[in-house]
């Protein structure tokens, strides 16, 4: 029987991932579903993994952290890494990196007809027990890519609505606010999600000539603002898509 790890923060992707896995790969085993690198690690320690689905935007440790590290331990011993597919609600530079490699990755919503792909490559090179080598190809590709590619930006944002999990298109977002441990997201029809990330995390995916942070816990998006306003005791307030944000201080020099 081979065996396969899912890690994922989102309970219901991989629910949904091992039902999927069920039917397109009748002979594989989901050992371990973890919510996070942390746990698949200490999976992949404890038990032999022969393909990982990671998911490479989780808390604490990254699905790329996992695969870093899991590149660096098989190097040390005689234990060979597991095959490791990525899945990914972001169409970064690092797919390209995916595309040119022979391990798999998986954008989310996850497709059905490209997950049964993705298992006859993974059969296809665990039959041939050429799973360590690309794993570190993929690692060194991934490296260098960072190093020297040109930045892209999301288009579009995994949120939670309740139960449910959405994929919002950055072009409907009207601004982003922090509260608490969560970021609101809220659309240009008003529509309000909730984020896992930071508003700091948020504005390394997002394309800064179109959201500006304009508050610590602020961040807009410029092709929905609609006029800036200072009032009386000199504040700055923007408004967007109806909504009154203020303007810090120490940003309003933006819109000078």
């Amino acid at each position: 029987m081979i065996k396969a790890l899912i890690a994922d923060d989102e309970p219901l992707l991989r629910f949904h991932l091992d039902k999927l896995l069920a039917e397109a790969w009748p002979e594989l085993e989901v050992v371990a579903k973890c919510e996070n690198g942390e746990q698949a690690l200490s999976a992949i320690e404890k038990e032999y993994i022969d393909v990982a689905f990671l998911d490479i935007q989780m808390p604490g440790k990254t699905g790329l952290d996992v695969a870093r590290e899991v590149a660096k331990r098989s190097s040390n011993s005689d234990k060979p890494a597991p095959l490791i597919i990525f899945i990914t609600a972001f169409d970064h530079y690092a797919v390209s990196a995916f595309e040119a490699n022979a391990i798999d990755y998986l954008l989310k919503p996850i497709d059905e007809t490209r997950l049964i792909d993705a298992c006859e490559k993974a059969k296809s090179r665990l039959s041939s027990h050429s799973a360590a080598p690309e794993l570190s190809s993929l690692m060194a590709n991934l490296e260098k890519l960072s190093l020297n590619a040109t930045p892209q930006f999301s288009k579009w944002l995994k949120a939670s609505k309740q139960d449910e999990i959405h994929l919002v298109s950055v072009d409907d977002i009207a601004y982003l606010k922090a509260e608490d441990k969560y970021v609101t997201l809220i659309t240009d029809d008003k529509r309000e999600y909730v984020l896992r990330s930071s508003i700091k995390e948020l504005s390394n995916q997002l394309d800064p000539d179109c959201f500006w942070q304009i508050h610590r816990s602020t961040m807009i998006n410029l092709h929905k603002l609609e006029k800036v306003k200072k009032d009386l005791t000199g504040k700055m307030n923007a408004y967007v898509a109806g909504s009154k944000l203020p303007v810090s201080r120490a940003l309003q020099h933006l819109f000078k």
